[in-house]
């Protein structure tokens, strides 16, 4: 009995200790909470291939976040992380009928051996040089794909043959919402640990990392590493969803898409990139067809499609240049900034309305 009351009671003490006393992490709960949820309330099809597909792009924002928001290796070209996963999960699946759960990990590993591709000729470059230097690897992988449509599918892809993520839309659901609050989890401790520590010193002065005699260009490598590792994951789980893998999983679209991602949620926070997603990718598919939904009726089909998407892009710009002119860093930085302090002594985030500080007492500012 004792044993059996330890382990409640220790979730229910880190509950109450740690979670629950910043607003920011009693957001993140709640959240999770109404996602995991939510098809109790609703089994829409729409909705939910909305907020699995949500989940997966969240991923793959976070992951980005790793790389380039935390050690400040901005890369312009991590859809080929999340290409390469897709394919290669893919490729597996249709060709040595492997199932789902075998390829997406060895998708990743995919992805990871691509981030060393791409990393180990990539270290001595910083600033533009290496942004551009990112840009040109998911360009020289459309080619190939291109250039062997047998095995590729072409321009076309490959749609036919492919397992899907799970047997009903609402497994593949109880697979994406997991994985997304697993790895997202898992790549906050990262960086909140000694590694995360040297991923900012890098980002913030490398001279000065190097010269204390931290090796950063093992860390700059294991960065890309780690970074494909969770875009991998993503692309795999993206495949065997939609069941395909096409060229548009290596356009320079999604990579720009999830930097816009990353800087409207607030870059090196993991939790800004996701909750970026999160907010944008529903709003952007299906609030704002609700809302201009009457436009069909007074235009013809392929107008009105037409019409829509660009109401669509307009209107997601300029909530992205809004953002960024009244919150330069991220709506979940703001919100953070507004809503919790700093401790002066001991550096511990508390609720902004606190006077002291709830762990050492210090007075708060």
């Amino acid at each position: 009995m004792n044993v059996l009351a330890a382990y409640i009671t220790r979730p229910l003490k880190l509950l109450r200790g740690e979670i629950l006393v910043l607003p920011g992490r009693t957001a993140v709960l709640l959240v999770c909470l109404l996602l995991l949820l939510f098809p109790v309330i609703s089994q829409e099809p729409y909705i939910l291939r909305v907020l699995i597909l949500a989940s997966i792009f969240a991923i793959f924002a976070a992951s980005w976040d790793l790389l380039s928001g935390f050690t400040g290796q901005i890369n312009f070209g991590h859809a080929l992380f999340f290409g390469v996963a897709a394919y290669t999960s893919v490729l597996l699946n249709r060709n040595l009928g492997w199932a789902p759960w075998a390829t997406i990990p060895l998708g990743a590993l995919a992805a990871v051996l691509a981030g060393l591709v791409v990393g180990i000729p990539c270290l001595r470059l910083r600033g533009t040089y290496l942004a551009f230097a990112t840009l040109a690897f998911p360009l020289i992988l459309l080619g190939v794909v291109y250039a062997i449509p047998r095995t590729t599918g072409g321009e076309l892809g490959i749609s036919d043959g492919i397992d899907s993520l799970a047997g009903s839309r609402v497994a593949s659901y109880y697979v994406a919402i997991p994985s997304m609050i697993v790895l997202g989890f898992i790549m906050w401790k990262i960086t909140d640990s000694k590694i995360g520590l040297i991923f900012h010193a890098i980002r913030e002065d490398e001279v000065t990392v190097r010269a204390s005699g931290i090796d950063t260009t093992r860390y700059k490598l294991m960065a890309f590493c780690l970074s494909g590792l969770f875009a991998g994951i993503a692309g795999g789980l993206y495949a065997h969803f939609v069941k395909a893998a096409s060229p548009s999983t290596l356009e320079l679209l999604l990579s720009f898409q999830v930097i816009i991602w990353a800087v409207f949620g607030g870059i090196a926070t993991i939790y800004g990139p996701m909750a970026g997603v999160i907010i944008l990718y529903p709003f952007t598919e299906f609030v704002l067809i609700r809302y201009l939904g009457g436009l069909s009726e007074r235009s013809s089909p392929i107008r009105y499609l037409a019409e829509l998407s660009e109401a669509r892009l307009l209107i997601f710009a300029c909530i992205v240049l809004l953002v960024l002119l009244f919150m330069p860093q991220g709506l979940t930085t703001w919100l953070r900034d507004k809503t919790e302090k700093v401790c002066p002594r001991c550096k511990l985030q508390n609720v902004a309305w606190r006077r002291k500080c709830r762990v050492c007492t210090a007075e708060l500012r």
